[in-house]
């Protein structure tokens, strides 16, 4: 499996042929001109996940991708777009993909919550090899391989990632959704998934732009 990561949820997931490009939004840079991927997956609306001014570009360079998305982004994007909901099962290529999840996590009591679609890529037999839980708490059911583990956002603590990442105790583990904290201060975060995760989680961090083999 190669992952390139393009900044906060934005990933580039290369796994049996299949290209799969998660959460193209607003903080990500990088994805702009990529072509011959299979896959656009938006795990939920927000901006900091689907960019609305280049999403449109991204789509047009790559007529033969699916598009997937949680139900309520696909409603508003309409066209191509495929409502992927909890428990629901595709295949691309030979990737199965996986819906979970199916909620964002609670931001304030006060704001509405939206639907949010966590992915998991892999086969029948090993169903969760990759997971990306946007912006979701979500625990799988099925041992995970590498999990897409959210570094820091409004709606959580920090002791909340990283009871997430014990409750998940993936094989390996990388850093999202760090777009909103500034670069001096990552390491506060990163040090504490690296120290306080699972003994048997790897915890890599791949920097924006930059790509690693799992």
């Amino acid at each position: 499996m190669r992952i390139t990561h393009f900044g906060h949820s934005c990933v580039l997931v290369e796994f049996d042929g299949t290209k799969v490009l998660f959460d193209p939004g607003t903080f990500s840079h990088g994805f702009e001109g990529i072509t011959d991927v299979d896959v656009i997956a938006v795990t939920h609306q927000h901006p900091d996940h689907l960019d609305p001014n280049r999403i449109e570009a991204l789509v047009e360079a790559n007529p033969q991708a699916r598009l997937l998305s949680d139900p309520q982004t696909a409603q508003q994007q309409a066209g191509r777009w495929e409502p992927v909901r909890a428990g629901e099962v595709l295949n691309v290529g030979s990737v199965q993909i996986t819906g979970g999840g199916g909620r964002h996590a609670v931001i304030h009591p006060e704001i509405p919550v939206i639907d949010n679609t966590v992915f998991q890529l892999g086969t029948p037999d090993d169903p969760a090899q990759f997971v990306h839980p946007g912006d979701s708490l979500w625990v799988p059911s099925t041992r995970v391989g590498v999990l897409a583990l959210p570094a820091a956002a409004p709606w959580m603590k920090i002791s909340e990632a990283v009871d997430y990442l014990r409750a998940v105790a993936p094989r390996a583990a990388l850093p999202i959704h760090f777009g909103i904290v500034a670069p001096e201060a990552q390491g506060v975060y990163f040090g504490r998934f690296a120290e306080m995760g699972p003994p048997d989680t790897e915890f890599r961090v791949i920097e924006p732009e930059d790509t690693r083999e799992f």
